[in-house]
């Protein structure tokens, strides 16, 4: 691939956040060349097509033919199948979390990737918004942090909330603001070795996370709130007190643009070892499976939550 020429991005996914935040950014990077959509809609990717000045496929296989690399803005299950497919054409990807719902097919997606020798980018929002970097790489950096806590309390099911989609009513907070939550912690305390699941009303769940070296961390995930309660906050402790990691910020097409930025980087370079690659993506899945397991077992069980 010449470095002169910019990467060709196609975007796989015609939603709100498709449109919201994964459109504008690809087309605001002046290194990439943002080509082509796809999705099941075809005629909600024609309508985004025309927005944006780009080509709209029916055809996946001729979408993939026509670019470098692929974003995704879908939901997981369908995220996992089409991005398998993409690395299996050879190109690179910027995935949405969590990468799948179950284990089974994120390992698959890391050995397509790994096999396939393509970059690979996860869009943990906080991890590439500016301030929130700045902080991650301070604190890790000073290190000496016993523990930590988080809470979302999102209120995506509320009428007025574009993120009322079926997959999050199916899956809840565990599966969309966990990764979130998981991926701040993770660097900080080290990688979470085991969790302790328990489930409050609706999709209310308490995590207790045990990391690498012997720090523990705890959070508590929603998205049935109600918008008055809506919120995120996140902290560490240790020997020099407390840090908190400053809030999200409303639009998230700084910290996208940032994403692909890296992506395009690593494409370009060869680089297979970005922090927020595949691989943890992967080991993100897998602790919100462990937690799903506890729940469904408690649930089985006839235990009230």
């Amino acid at each position: 691939m010449s470095a002169e020429r910019p990467l060709t991005f196609g975007l796989v996914g015609t939603g709100h956040w498709a449109r919201f935040a994964h459109a504008r950014a690809l087309a605001s990077v002046p290194e990439l060349k943002f080509a082509a959509v796809w999705g099941r809609n075809t005629e909600a990717a024609a309508g985004l097509a025309a927005e944006f000045g780009i080509t709209a496929h029916v055809d996946y296989d001729a979408f993939l033919a026509e670019v470098d690399a692929v974003a995704f803005s879908v939901p997981p299950d369908v995220q996992s199948e089409r991005a398998l497919l993409a690395a299996r054409a050879g190109k690179h990807l910027l995935l949405e979390k969590p990468v799948a719902l179950t284990e089974t097919a994120a390992d698959a997606l890391v050995q397509a990737v790994d096999e396939a020798e393509v970059a690979s980018v996860v869009f943990f929002t906080a991890r590439f918004q500016p301030d929130a970097r700045a902080w991650l790489a301070e604190v890790v950096a000073d290190g000496g942090w016993h523990g930590g806590s988080a809470r979302w309390l999102g209120s995506a099911y509320a009428e007025s909330s574009p993120f009322d989609t079926p997959w999050r009513r199916a899956r809840g907070g565990l599966w969309d603001l966990g990764p979130h939550v998981l991926s701040l912690l993770w660097p900080v305390l080290g990688p979470v070795e085991a969790v302790t699941a328990d489930a409050g009303a609706g999709d209310l769940t308490h995590l207790v996370l045990h990391h690498q070296g012997g720090a523990t961390s705890t959070a508590t995930v929603t998205l049935g709130a109600p918008e008055a309660a809506d919120g995120f906050d996140l902290q560490v402790w240790g020997t020099r007190g407390r840090s908190a990691v400053p809030q999200l910020a409303d639009d998230p097409v700084p910290a996208l643009q940032a994403a692909l930025t890296d992506l395009a980087a690593s494409a370009r370079s060869g680089s297979r070892n970005h922090p927020c690659d595949v691989r943890f993506g992967r080991d993100v899945t897998r602790v919100l499976a462990q937690a799903q397991r506890q729940l469904d077992a408690a649930r089985q069980a006839g235990i009230p939550a």
